[in-house]
């Protein structure tokens, strides 16, 4: 086991109807804040109504920024940061899923910033000061909701890049399982996945002795699984939403990932997918994990083989293990169609066109930076190409 620091201040408030006490949690924070969400279906669903009520009743000025879209866009950033500036926001309310979080977040980095807050993303640089943040979630996947990152859309030059600090860790999160019932069942499925490759993108290390989040990280996918086919049936289930949506949450708040190295190759070579092709994170998720699985897995046979003998349920002989992790990447791939996710490119409409210039993304290589992704195997620009080959 490594060394680590695991440090997660943000306040979840959990269960029914909890998202109308919003305005009082608000309050001492600050007097005007910005409201920001998504395409609308909040005011289809009610949730806008009730927050505006909640605000109002607690007398919390606030101006309205929406039109969060999937890969949060960098134009939207740039018109929250002037909205921001000009209104004099002290406080950042995002009501939505990963995306319109992620966006809130980028924001409030970008208020107080002397700078274009892209070039944080892309220098990595430590933020100095942010406006606070909080969130209702109403799409359980993400886990933006309590977790130190954020990743935005650069539509001008299709890059998709990833930003963490523990400084953007949101203040308070609230969880109602009760809003989950509205969603398109696609997004469902696309946030199992997200939310079980946050876990997998931890759980395949070659960090030695980490039994006790081994396990933490088999049972939390366990559970993900298990509900969400619970959901496949009974949609209305709210004892599954509720595992499923704190599963999401401890899947992507840092505790998992204590004490080891993680991966996250598949993350990067994902973000090229909805960057250029503008697809589902889920959704390129499912397509680009298992075909990742497929090509490093000889790299460390026996934590494939645990995967699949502790998580998939896949029986055999243990003198057998490479027999074992195959299986259980299918079982894998088997459940994921099972949830009607795609697990092939041409299931998301992307043909070999640019693979290419997709690997050299990944790799840094378009920025003057090429350099390996992944932990568990190192992956270069031609390990990445027959990476999306695979994925054919």
């Amino acid at each position: 086991m490594l060394d680590f620091e695991f440090f997660n201040p943000t306040r979840l408030i959990f269960g029914k109807s909890k998202h109308k006490e919003i305005g009082s949690l608000v309050k001492p924070y600050a007097k005007k804040i910005l409201l920001h969400y998504g395409s609308g279906s909040i005011k289809r669903t009610g949730v806008y109504d009730d927050v505006v009520a909640s605000l109002k009743e607690n007398e919390v000025e606030f101006v309205e920024l929406g039109g969060v879209v999937p890969n949060p866009r960098l134009s939207l950033v740039y018109e929250g940061i002037e909205l921001c500036r000009k209104e004099n926001i002290g406080f950042i309310l995002a009501v939505g899923g990963g995306s319109v979080i992620d966006s809130a977040k980028a924001i409030a980095m970008g208020v107080p910033f002397d700078g274009d807050v892209w070039d944080l993303y892309v220098t990595r640089k430590e933020v100095e000061k942010v406006l606070p943040v909080a969130t209702i979630l109403t799409i359980p996947a993400a886990g933006s909701e309590s977790s130190n990152s954020s990743v935005i859309t650069n539509e001008e030059t299709q890059l998709k890049l990833g930003y963490g600090s523990d400084k953007i860790r949101p203040a308070f999160s609230i969880i109602n399982p009760e809003l989950f019932v509205t969603l398109p069942e696609e997004q469902l499925a696309y946030g199992v996945c997200d939310m079980m490759s946050h876990i997998m993108e931890r759980y395949f290390t070659n960090t030695l002795h980490t039994d006790l989040i081994d396990g933490l990280c088999e049972s939390t996918l366990k559970t993900i699984m298990k509900n969400a086919l619970l959901l496949k049936e009974n949609y209305n289930n709210y004892d599954a939403w509720a595992e499923v949506s704190l599963a999401g949450n401890i899947a992507h708040n840092g505790l998992l990932g204590v004490g080891r190295e993680g991966d996250w190759a598949s993350h990067a070579m994902e973000h090229e997918l909805s960057a250029i092709y503008d697809v589902p994170h889920g959704a390129g998720l499912a397509v680009v994990t298992p075909a990742w699985m497929k090509y490093v897995y000889k790299t460390n046979v026996p934590m494939f083989a645990q995967f699949a003998v502790n998580v998939m349920g896949v029986e055999g002989s243990l003198r057998e293990p490479e027999d074992l992790a195959l299986e259980g990447i299918k079982r894998l791939e088997e459940f994921f169609v099972k949830m009607g996710l795609p697990i092939r490119m041409p299931e998301l409409g992307i043909d070999e066109t640019n693979l290419e210039l997709m690997a050299e993304m990944a790799t840094g290589g378009n920025r003057g930076k090429e350099s390996t992704i992944g932990k568990l195997k190192k992956l270069d620009k031609d390990d990445v190409l027959a990476i999306y080959k695979l994925a054919f």
